[in-house]
């Protein structure tokens, strides 16, 4: 039995209809990344990023025989650290190693987006 023309009339319709795929396109945002998806990276970042400065700081004070010195400088090193992930995640430089290439890329990224040039990093002295 032959397929019958309108199935093949209404599959090409529908063809016609979506159209190309556009693969280079670049989706705009932050990426993928969902809110809840973002704040759970937020508080783990936060948690873990403690928990690893004050276990070295206990770590280092149980070597050393200065208990709490060390815990405490490691607790607010890690929390420090934890401030500045976030910080990262929250301005959309966090797919790239080192905060300077981090910003190049997004710069970069920004100026794919909106069609305009992106401020240059190195500085102009005139004289």
């Amino acid at each position: 039995m032959a397929p019958d023309p309108s199935l093949n009339d209404l599959d090409a319709r529908l063809k016609a209809a979506r159209g190309k795929p556009d693969k280079d396109r670049v989706p705009r945002g932050r990426g993928t990344q969902s809110g809840l998806g973002q704040g759970l990276r937020i508080g783990i970042e936060m948690v873990v990023s403690v928990a690893v400065g004050a276990g070295l700081g206990y770590l280092i004070d149980d070597w050393a025989g200065t208990s709490p010195l060390f815990m405490i400088v490691f607790l607010f090193l890690g929390f420090a650290a934890g401030i500045m992930n976030v910080l990262r995640i929250v301005r959309g430089l966090d797919e790239a190693v080192g905060l300077g290439r981090a910003m190049r890329e997004k710069a970069e990224r920004d100026e794919r987006e909106n069609d305009t040039p992106a401020p240059s990093a190195t500085k102009h002295t005139d004289g």
